[in-house]
């Protein structure tokens, strides 16, 4: 579903991805760990061309993503879940929601709240339909970013750090949401995430970045049990520890 080939992405003289070469099955849940500065957000970024890589070449269910093509593509394939939400404040929760249904997929008013209605439900806040953002916890904000990500209906889910900005009383419930989602849907999931739970419990694979590059990538078992290179066992021994 997602096939990245050599890239690599310089800001200036910074060398941030190395000829990344990576690919993403139909329905895979992908999880990609790493230290801060590895390069995992541009990894994900470059998915979408949020990032345009320098070189190498992006595929979406194998066609070639382009700057020409991306917006046509991303609308069809791709949504994205920040690690701030990103919703419109001037906007309640419904609308936030129906705004790109509407708007992008030329859904009617009805066929849009009925959408977003049904995924405020799967992610437990359809009570919230009708109040602002700023009156939200953080994450019952994220929760009603990951409904908005779901209400484009997309076959590719990419979140970066999705728990990141939360207090550690909110991450939980955002990752609930995360995990109910992974196991009920055969919707692609890229996850960058420092949460090593989340990764055991949900991630078919697990990719660990460091210095730009995919240093390992195997089963969650194979990683947290049996890792192979040293970096990667250096890092699970200081994280694991917390």
């Amino acid at each position: 579903m997602i096939k990245l080939v050599n890239v690599n992405k310089y800001y200036g003289d910074l060398h941030v991805l190395k000829d990344v070469s990576l690919e993403v099955e139909e329905g895979e849940k992908l999880v990609i760990i790493g230290p801060s500065g590895s390069g995992k957000s541009t990894t994900v970024r470059c998915m979408n061309f949020l990032e345009v890589p320098s070189s190498g070449h992006v595929y979406i269910d194998g066609k070639e993503l382009t700057v020409k093509n991306r917006t046509k593509m991303i609308r069809e394939y791709e949504s994205m879940v920040f690690q701030s939400f990103n919703l419109y404040p001037h906007l309640n929760v419904l609308q936030n929601l129906t705004i790109a249904p509407v708007k992008l997929f030329k859904k009617s008013k009805k066929e849009a709240e009925n959408l977003a209605m049904h995924y405020l439900e799967v992610v437990g806040l359809k009570e919230k339909a009708h109040v602002y953002p700023t009156t939200l916890s953080g994450g019952q904000q994220q929760r009603i970013a990951i409904a908005r990500a779901l209400c484009s209906q997309s076959k590719i889910i990419l979140f970066d750090e999705p728990t990141s900005a939360l207090d550690p009383e909110t991450i939980q419930e955002v990752l609930d949401v995360m995990v109910k989602l992974a196991k009920e849907s055969n919707i692609t999931m890229v996850v960058v995430t420092h949460e090593m739970g989340f990764a055991r419990q949900v991630a078919d694979r697990v990719v660990f970045m460091a210095d730009g590059q995919i240093v390992e990538s195997g089963t969650p078992e194979h990683f947290f049990t049996d890792p192979k290179n040293e970096r990667v066992k250096q890092f699970l021994g200081k994280i694991l520890k917390h």
